[in-house]
Parts: C-alpha cells; sequence; structure tokens
C-alpha cells in the first residue's frame, strides 16, 4: 500500500464508490463527499482542502479528507475519512488519521476537530477517535434529525517541536 496527498481525475469518482461501499453513509453524504473530491481536483489546495490517499492492490483503499476552518487561527476539520471494510480494523484507519495529523500539523494546525453522529451505528467511529486522542467536545442534539445528534471531537496537536 502506498499513501499520497495529490488527487488524481479518477479518485473522484474512486471516492464515491469507496464512502458509498462503507454502508454507513447516506446519500446526501456521499454526494458530499464526491463534491469535497471534485473541489480539490479542480482548485487544488486554493480549495480549502487536503487529502490523504492510500493505494491497495485493487484501487483506492481509505482517503481523508481535511483542511483549516475559515476565519479561525490554526483550527482545522477532518472532513472524511473512509476505509474499504476488507481494510477495517487491520489499522489503516489510524495510519490515514496519523498522517493526516502530520500533514494538518506542517500546515499550522493547533486544533483538529472532527464531527460525527450520535447514533448506535456511529458507536465504532467515536470509539475510534477516543482511542486515538480525541475527546468529546461538544454534543448537539437532534442536529442531523431527531434522535441523531452532532458530536464534536477535538484533538490538540503539539506545537512544533513539542514531544
Amino acid at each position: 500500500m502506498s499513501f499520497r496527498e495529490e488527487l488524481r481525475p479518477g479518485d473522484v469518482e474512486a471516492i464515491g464508490a469507496l464512502v458509498a461501499r462503507s454502508g454507513v453513509f447516506s446519500k446526501a453524504e456521499i454526494e458530499i463527499a464526491v463534491e469535497v473530491a471534485a473541489a480539490g481536483l479542480s482548485a487544488g489546495p486554493a480549495s480549502g482542502y487536503r487529502f490523504v490517499l492510500c493505494d491497495g492492490h485493487s484501487g483506492l483503499a481509505g482517503y481523508t479528507a481535511f483542511g483549516p476552518i475559515p476565519a479561525t487561527a490554526a483550527s482545522f476539520d477532518l472532513y472524511w475519512i473512509a476505509v474499504e471494510r476488507a481494510e477495517q480494523r487491520a489499522g489503516l484507519g489510524s495510519r490515514l488519521l496519523a498522517a493526516s495529523e502530520a500533514r494538518a500539523l506542517a500546515l499550522g494546525c493547533r486544533r483538529l476537530y472532527v464531527d460525527t453522529s450520535g447514533r448506535a451505528d456511529y458507536a465504532p467511529a467515536r470509539a475510534f477517535y477516543e482511542r486515538r486522542g480525541y475527546r468529546r467536545a461538544a454534543t448537539l442534539e437532534d442536529f442531523y434529525a431527531p434522535g441523531d445528534s452532532k458530536v464534536v471531537y477535538l484533538k490538540i496537536l503539539p506545537e512544533a517541536g513539542a514531544p
């Protein structure tokens, strides 16, 4: 498997397919993932989106999308992380997240935020972030729909040169 940061023309479709195969995201969320990838491909870093992609033996095995939050000083959002089902629980998600954190830190990020759902089927995602040092910063009740809260996680990244 190899990691890269540059999007290629076929990645927009591959990202849409990967996110759809995850079985967790709604149709609207899949469309947003495709829109983010298309913006990143067409405008590059000027889009505000950055990516870490992992190519596997049979195509895109996983990816992340992240970027600075407009009008903030050193705060970034992790917009997407998705991994092929066959690669889940094998460490690829952790490696993608660590690579994204390192890249965001190099770009000046100090506070990395992640939004996820409070639904029961998102419990593994919430546990994933918590095991990697993210803390629950906020819960917005009924944000996505009645009974579906938005859970915001935060990780404070170390200052350059700090342990």
